[in-house]
C-alpha cells in the first residue's frame, strides 16, 4: 500500500519524483518506490521513537505539528538513499507526501485489523506502547479492574438528553443494560479542583472556590496552577493520612490530582517537579511514538481550530445570544482539550487496561472548555458528546482484549449552568461593584477577569516546559492582587465571588466591614445579580443577607429561607464552607433564575460552573450492574468526599486496590514545591503546617457527628474509613510505627463500627485483617484497605 501511495503521489506532484531525469521503466519505478517506502518505514519504525522520547518534554500540540516535518525528515533520507539517487522530493514536498503516506497506513492497518481479533490486539499493543499482554497465569488477574472515567463538566441533565438525543449510543447501551445513572450533589464549590480532590483524595476540606486567597501565607491559591495543586494535594493526603484513591497499582490521567498513582500523564500536581521523577509527560511517548498517530493528531488539531473558527464567526454572524469572545489563542486551546489531550488520554487509559492495572482514573476535559464558551446546549457541545461517547466505546473494546475484565464507571465533577455574564448584564465586573462600595475609583476600561479553565491552563505550563522556563507563578499572582494591601481582593470562581482584606489578618466580621466600609455589604447584598452574600458577624457568628432585606445566621439557616431557590442542601452547602479557615471576608453566589436556569458568571464564561444554581450542582454517577448501589434507596449522594467513599467500596468488591489506611507523609512530593508569597509575613523552611479549625462537637458516642446521609458509624470530619491507631475521629500516627496485632483505638463506633480496642493483625501478604465488623465493615477476615508497614506495592514490569 505504501509502495502504490508513493507511485500515485509522484504522478500528482511535479517537485516528488521517482524517475532517474531521463526517465525510467515502469517496472524500475515501482522498485524504487518499493525501496523508498520500506526505507521509509524502517527509518519511521527505528529512529522515530527515538526522536520522540528525545523531544519528551516538548507539548503534545507542538510535538504533533513537528511530527510532520520529522516524517518529511525521514522520507529526504529514504529517497537519499535509493539506488542511483532515483529519488527527490523539495521539503516541503516531502512533508506532505509523508503526511498522507502515514494517514494511509494507519486507515489501511486499521481497516485490516477490524475483523481480526489478534490484529487488532497488536494494533492496540503498539498504539499504547505494549509489546506484550500480562502472562494469563498471572494470579492477580482473576480479579476484575475497574476504569474510572470522568467527563468533566457534564452535569445530570446534559447526560441524559444526549442520550435522549441519540448523541452517545454507547451509553445508551449501557443504561438499556441495566447501568445505574445516580444524580450527586457538588459542595457549593462546584468546581473541577473541590471535587477532584474530594473523589481522588478523599477530602477537600477547606477549598472554598476555584481561586481564593489565604491571608496567613499571603498567597492567592488557584486550583489549576501546579503549585497550588501540589499543595492542596498534600494537605489532603496529611488529612486523610491516606494516599489517595489510586494508591496501589493505579494510574491517573489528565487530572489535576494524582490520587496516589505511580503511572501518572498529564496530571498538574506533578507538572511541576523537576528530574527524572517528573513523568506527566511520559504519556506523549506512548502516544506519539506512533508517527501515524502524531500525523493524524495534529490534522484533527488543525480541523478543530477551522471548526471553532467558523462555529465562533457564525454565532457572531447570527448575533446569537448569550455569547463571549473567542479569538485570541482560544482556537488552540480548545483544539488542545478536544484533540491532544483527548487522544493522550484515551491512549494511555489503553495501555493501562492492556497491561492490567487494577484502578485507573482519567478526566476527558472536552465538554467542559467549549462549554464555558459556547454554553452547555446547543449545536457545539452537542458534537464534543458525540465525540466523547465514540472514545468510551474505544475503551470499552479494549477491555475485551485486556489481560482481565474491567468494570467501567461513568462520572463527572460538576455541571454547568448557562447565562449571560454579570458583566454583560449591568455593565460592570463584581471587581467594580465592589470597589463602588468600598468608595474606591472604578477604572473605565474594565480589564477581563481571568477565567478558569484546565485546557488552557495545562497548554501554558506544557509550553512552559519545552521552553525550559521555570513555572514561577509569581508574576500572574501579583497582577491579580491589588498594589495596596488596603485594597480589596476580589476574585471569581463562576458565579461565585470572593471579597478579601489582605491588611486584616483574621477574617473580618459584618461589623467590622460596615465601620470601615459602610455602605459596602448593602451594595451587595441588594444588588439585582447577587443572590445571597455570606459573611462573619460577631454577633450572630455567620450571617446570610439577601436582596430583600433578609438577615439568617448560618447557624438557623435551612433550605426553606433565603436560599430555597438554589434547591435541596444549600443551607447544608453554605453551612459547611462557612467552617473553612481559608472562607474570604464577604463570600458571594449570583442571582440564579429556577425557569431559565440562569445564572451569571463572574468570569468570561456564558457556561459556568463553581457556586449554587442549577445544573452546575448536579453532576452524575454511571455505574455496572455488576457492582454494589452507590447508596440506598431513598438516599442521595452528597459531596465529592462521599463518592470516594463510594468508588472505595467498589473497588474493594472488585478485590481491586487495598487502599493504604495511612502512609508516610509526603507521599508524592519528595521535594517540596514553593508557592509564591506576594502578601505576608516569611515563611520558615520546610512545607506549611496545615491551618488550624476550630475542635469540631463530639456526641457521647465518640464521633465526630456523621452529616445527614452519611453512612451508619461514618464520621463527619474525620476520616470516612479511619486509619488503625486513630483516636476517635482523627487520622492515625506513621504506619511504620503501628506494630502487628496493635490495636485499633477508636471509638466504640468508630469507622465502619470497629469495637473498641478491637486487634487488627498482620499477614504475610502485606494486608490486614481484623474481626467481623472490622475497620471498614467487611466480613471476618476480610482485608483491611492497605498494608500496614511501607508504601503498597507497585508493579515494577510497568
Amino acid at each position: 500500500m505504501s509502495t502504490l501511495t508513493l507511485l500515485l503521489l509522484a504522478g500528482l506532484l511535479p517537485a516528488f519524483q521517482l524517475q532517474a531525469p531521463d526517465g525510467d521503466s515502469l517496472t524500475r519505478t515501482a522498485i524504487t518506490a518499493a525501496w523508498a517506502a520500506g526505507a521509509f518505514g524502517l527509518l519511521g519504525a527505528l529512529v522515530w521513537p527515538l526522536l520522540v522520547r528525545a523531544l519528551l518534554l516538548v507539548p503534545a500540540l507542538v510535538l504533533g505539528l513537528l511530527g510532520f516535518f520529522i516524517n518529511g525528515s525521514l522520507l529526504l533520507v529514504a529517497l537519499w538513499v535509493t539506488p542511483d539517487g532515483r529519488g527527490a522530493a523539495d521539503p516541503e514536498t516531502a512533508v506532505v507526501v509523508a503526511a498522507v503516506m502515514s494517514a494511509v497506513a494507519s486507515a489501511t492497518s486499521t481497516a485490516l485489523a477490524v475483523r481480526d481479533d489478534d490484529a487488532y490486539r497488536r494494533r492496540l499493543y503498539r498504539l499504547t506502547g505494549r509489546t506484550r499482554a500480562r502472562a494469563p497465569g498471572d494470579p492477580a488477574d482473576a480479579a476484575p479492574g475497574t476504569v474510572f472515567l470522568q467527563l468533566d463538566g457534564v452535569g445530570h441533565r446534559v447526560l441524559r438528553d444526549a442520550v435522549a438525543d441519540g448523541l452517545m449510543p454507547t451509553v445508551a447501551t449501557w443504561l438499556e443494560a441495566g447501568h445505574r445513572l445516580t444524580p450527586w450533589r457538588t459542595d457549593w464549590s462546584s468546581q473541577t479542583g473541590a471535587s477532584q480532590l474530594g473523589i481522588l483524595h478523599g477530602s477537600n476540606e477547606d477549598v472554598p472556590a476555584f481561586r481564593w486567597y489565604e491571608k496567613d501565607t499571603g498567597r492567592l491559591m488557584v486550583s489549576n496552577r501546579p503549585a497550588s495543586a501540589v499543595e492542596l494535594q498534600r494537605r489532603a493526603v496529611r488529612r486523610t493520612g491516606d494516599g489517595g484513591l489510586l494508591t496501589f497499582d493505579g494510574a491517573s490521567r489528565g487530572n489535576l490530582f494524582s490520587g496516589g498513582a505511580e503511572q501518572v500523564a498529564l496530571v498538574l500536581s506533578v507538572a511541576a517537579r523537576r528530574g527524572r521523577r517528573n513523568r506527566s509527560r511520559a504519556g506523549y511517548f506512548a502516544y506519539f511514538s506512533d508517527p501515524a498517530n502524531a500525523v493524524r493528531t495534529a490534522g484533527s488539531f488543525v480541523t478543530e481550530c477551522v471548526r471553532e473558527v467558523c462555529q465562533s464567526t457564525r454565532a457572531r454572524l447570527r448575533r446569537e445570544t448569550p455569547r463571549t469572545p473567542r479569538g485570541g489563542t482560544y482556537p488552540f486551546v480548545r483544539a488542545f482539550a478536544t484533540v491532544v489531550e483527548r487522544d493522550v488520554v484515551v491512549a494511555a487509559v489503553m495501555g493501562d487496561m492492556l497491561a492490567g492495572r487494577t484502578a485507573v482514573y482519567a478526566d476527558l476535559v472536552a465538554y467542559d472548555e467549549v462549554a464555558h464558551h459556547s454554553g452547555p446546549h446547543g449545536r457545539d457541545t452537542d458534537q464534543v458528546l458525540r465525540r466523547l461517547d465514540r472514545a468510551i466505546a474505544l475503551i470499552a473494546d479494549v477491555a475485551g482484549h485486556a489481560p482481565r475484565p474491567y468494570r467501567i464507571v461513568l462520572l463527572s465533577d460538576h455541571g454547568q449552568s448557562p447565562g449571560e455574564t454579570f458583566e454583560a448584564v449591568y455593565g460592570l465586573t463584581l471587581k467594580d461593584l465592589v470597589r463602588a462600595g468600598c468608595g474606591l475609583p472604578v477604572p473605565r476600561r474594565v480589564r477581563r477577569t481571568p477565567s478558569g479553565s484546565e485546557a488552557r491552563d495545562a497548554a501554558r505550563d506544557a509550553l512552559r516546559s519545552a521552553l525550559h522556563r521555570p513555572l514561577d507563578e509569581g508574576d500572574e499572582t501579583a497582577r491579580e492582587l491589588p498594589a495596596k494591601p488596603s485594597e480589596p481582593v476580589v476574585l471569581a470562581s463562576g458565579n461565585l465571588g470572593l471579597v478579601s482584606f489582605p491588611d486584616v489578618p483574621h477574617r473580618m466580621t459584618r461589623e467590622e466591614i460596615d465601620r470601615r466600609h459602610p455602605a459596602l455589604l448593602r451594595t451587595l447584598a441588594h444588588h439585582p445579580g447577587v443572590g445571597f452574600v455570606l459573611v462573619a458577624s460577631a454577633e450572630h457568628g455567620s450571617v446570610v443577607l439577601a436582596g430583600d432585606g433578609t438577615e439568617v445566621p448560618v447557624a438557623e439557616l435551612t433550605d426553606d429561607g433565603p436560599l430555597a431557590v438554589y434547591g435541596p442542601g444549600a443551607a447544608r452547602a453554605v453551612r459547611r464552607t462557612d467552617g473553612f479557615p481559608h472562607v474570604a471576608d464577604i463570600m458571594v453566589n449570583s442571582m440564579y433564575d429556577p425557569e431559565t436556569g440562569a445564572v451569571h458568571a463572574f468570569e468570561e464564561q456564558i457556561g459556568s460552573h463553581g457556586g449554587l444554581g442549577g445544573e452546575q450542582s448536579e453532576p452524575f454517577l454511571l455505574s455496572p450492574p455488576e457492582l454494589s448501589p452507590p447508596v440506598g434507596e431513598g438516599e442521595e449522594l452528597v459531596g465529592a468526599e462521599q463518592i470516594h467513599r463510594v468508588l472505595r467500596r467498589w473497588l474493594r468488591e472488585s478485590s481491586g486496590p487495598q487502599v493504604p489506611v495511612e502512609l508516610p507523609v509526603p507521599v508524592e512530593f519528595p521535594v517540596p514545591v514553593e508557592l509564591p508569597e506576594v502578601m505576608g509575613p516569611p515563611e520558615a523552611a520546610g512545607p506549611p503546617p496545615l491551618p488550624s479549625r476550630p475542635e469540631p462537637h463530639r456526641p457521647a458516642d465518640g464521633r465526630t457527628g456523621a452529616p445527614e446521609g452519611g453512612p451508619d458509624g461514618a464520621p463527619g470530619d474525620g476520616a470516612a474509613d479511619g486509619p488503625v491507631g486513630a483516636p476517635a475521629g482523627g487520622s492515625g500516627g506513621d504506619p511504620t510505627d503501628t506494630p502487628t496485632d496493635a490495636p485499633v483505638n477508636g471509638a466504640a463506633r468508630g469507622s465502619g463500627g470497629a469495637p473498641a480496642d478491637a486487634t487488627v493483625r498482620g499477614y504475610a501478604d502485606g494486608t490486614a485483617r481484623g474481626p467481623a465488623d472490622g475497620p471498614l465493615g467487611g466480613p471476618a477476615g476480610a482485608p483491611v484497605a492497605g498494608p500496614l508497614h511501607g508504601p503498597p506495592v507497585r508493579d515494577e514490569k510497568c
